[in-house]
């Protein structure tokens, strides 16, 4: 008994060193010499901060950081808001049409992003949307929506229906009902909902690089990708970028993780 527990411990740490080994290599690489980074030893023989500095001045890090946050926010506030309410919709109310348009709105999941690329370009253009951050966000909330709304129906459907039942018959509206009833009740799930929907907005990369050309109106991550060089890469700028612009989702993270895994652990088990 003890021998097996020794052995999961002893896998675990090994998981758990293979997987934290690309972080702390991206953090070693941010403080050291450019020259010593594929030819020194893996801890570095001087710390310097001259990659942060550069990387915040040279990529006019904070505007496009500002970009970033300013996207994804709107992003996680849109996406949360509409599949939450269509989440409930699907969960508790009747009406025509609901599976056909479930399994519609279900199915755009199955679609690969390499799919939908040119057919949204075309969309964006055809509306004048292209080259503008609205015409991102407004992409980013319909390819987002579904995924996150089959996620609150799971949640909202682990919630007692007596509960809307009870509610109605004191003579509650649905949409009171939704928000003052089953809403609080789902918070954990809107909780997932905002951290994988912040992280998949703030890492995204192909659709801010094909639908914005603008230099200036680009989000984050195209920026930083920017800084790879067809020959050669300044691998300690690279690695001081990637490490700031990892701190939000961190943040987001290390705010919501009780909710978050309280969420997952609700969306597993139905009442």
């Amino acid at each position: 008994m003890r021998a097996g527990r020794v052995a999961g411990y002893l896998t675990l740490v090994a998981l758990s060193a293979v997987s934290a080994f690309p972080l702390v290599w991206m953090l070693l690489t941010s403080v050291r010499e450019r020259n010593t980074v594929f030819g020194g030893g893996f801890l570095p023989d001087e710390i310097t901060f001259d990659a942060y500095r550069q990387a915040w001045t040279s990529l006019d890090f904070p505007r496009h950081f500002l970009i970033s946050l300013v996207i994804t926010v709107i992003t996680v506030i849109g996406v949360v808001a509409l599949a939450t309410l269509a989440g409930y919709a699907f969960a508790h109310l009747e009406f025509r049409g609901k599976q056909v348009i479930y399994v519609t709105l279900l199915s755009t999941i199955m679609l690969p992003v390499t799919a939908i690329v040119i057919p949204l370009f075309l969309e964006l253009d055809a509306l004048g949307l292209l080259d503008s951050q609205s015409g991102l966000v407004l992409v980013y909330i319909g390819t987002s929506v579904p995924f996150a709304m089959f996620l609150m129906r799971v949640f909202f459907e682990t919630l007692p229906h007596e509960l809307v039942q009870a509610a109605r018959v004191d003579g509650a509206g649905e949409f009171a009902i939704f928000a003052r009833v089953m809403l609080p009740l789902a918070a954990p799930g809107a909780a997932t909902v905002v951290i994988f929907q912040f992280m998949n907005t703030w890492n995204e990369f192909l659709f801010a690089q094909t639908f914005l050309q603008s230099p200036d109106t680009l989000p984050l991550q195209p920026v930083l990708y920017a800084a790879v060089g067809q020959h050669s890469t300044d691998w300690p700028l690279l690695c001081a970028s990637l490490t700031m612009s990892i701190l939000p989702i961190i943040m987001v993270y290390m705010r919501m993780q009780r909710r978050f895994v309280a969420g997952m652990t609700l969306g597993a088990v139905k009442s």
